[in-house]
């Protein structure tokens, strides 16, 4: 097939977009090195494994209600479990949110200055009072779209802004796919986030790490307002763009 031809190259329709953006849409990940990631992966995954460890000796996989209600246990096994009682999760257990919903949840109600809540296990409600606070919190980035956790640095920053710098929320964003790495420490079929509240046991190493490597969500328009501010005018973007031909109407 040959170059286009004169005409066509003159024929072709364009049209002008203008695009509108603000400096308090966006809030950028922290900037952590590939090294230093691989380093709080591994850190991480064996701070969880004691959890992980727990339910694969203790909590039975679910298969459905369907596959529940076909199941027969026998009287032998029943007795057994009596006499077996499942030992106490690690306490660490309750100071760690998985999913993406309950870290939302709790963000939100901290932000607004709220209570939030959360099931347990059990289905019960959990109350957690607004002093709630996570010392860090982990998305696997690598295994998403961007749309679906684009919103961890805002959120980070605006329920953590009034919090002194060494105190913040750190926000870890693993850029490789590890999804699967935590699954199997945390003995769970499929994890996204992770957030660990503040002062939860056995995590110093972690967090001193962390706080060390990871800077706390930079989000400017967010602090006190500066002693002398500037006017900044509205900027619109015009770009000039191809637009495609129209089909011939059949007649």
């Amino acid at each position: 097939m040959g170059p286009p031809s004169q005409t066509n190259i003159t024929n072709v329709r364009k049209r002008t977009i203008y695009q509108l953006d603000t400096p308090f849409s966006t809030v950028s990940w922290p900037d952590i090195s590939l090294e230093d990631q691989e380093s709080i992966l591994e850190l991480l995954c064996s701070l969880l494994s004691s959890l992980g460890q727990h339910r694969r000796d203790h909590v039975k996989p679910s298969k459905g209600k369907r596959a529940a209600k076909r199941e027969k246990v026998t009287a032998d096994q029943k007795d057994l479990a009596k006499d077996q009682p499942i030992p106490q999760a690690p306490e660490l257990g309750l100071e760690v949110d998985i999913g993406f919903n309950v870290i939302t949840r709790n963000f939100e109600g901290k932000s607004r200055g709220e209570s939030g809540h959360a099931e347990n296990a059990d289905g019960d409600v959990d109350m957690q009072t607004n002093e709630t606070v996570y010392s860090m919190v982990f998305v696997a980035r690598g295994d998403q779209s961007s749309a679906f956790n684009c919103q961890f640095p805002r959120m980070v920053a605006t329920a953590t802004k009034e919090l002194p710098p060494d105190s913040q929320t750190r926000l870890i964003g693993f850029s490789k796919s590890c999804s699967e790495r935590l699954s199997k420490s945390l003995h769970i079929p499929r994890v996204s986030s992770i957030a660990i509240k503040r002062d939860a046991p056995g995590c110093k190493a972690l967090w001193d790490f962390v706080r060390e490597k990871v800077p706390p969500v930079d989000a400017a328009w967010l602090g006190k307002p500066q002693d002398q501010t500037s006017y900044l005018p509205t900027r619109i973007n015009s770009i000039e763009t191809t637009v495609g031909q129209k089909k011939a109407r059949k007649t």
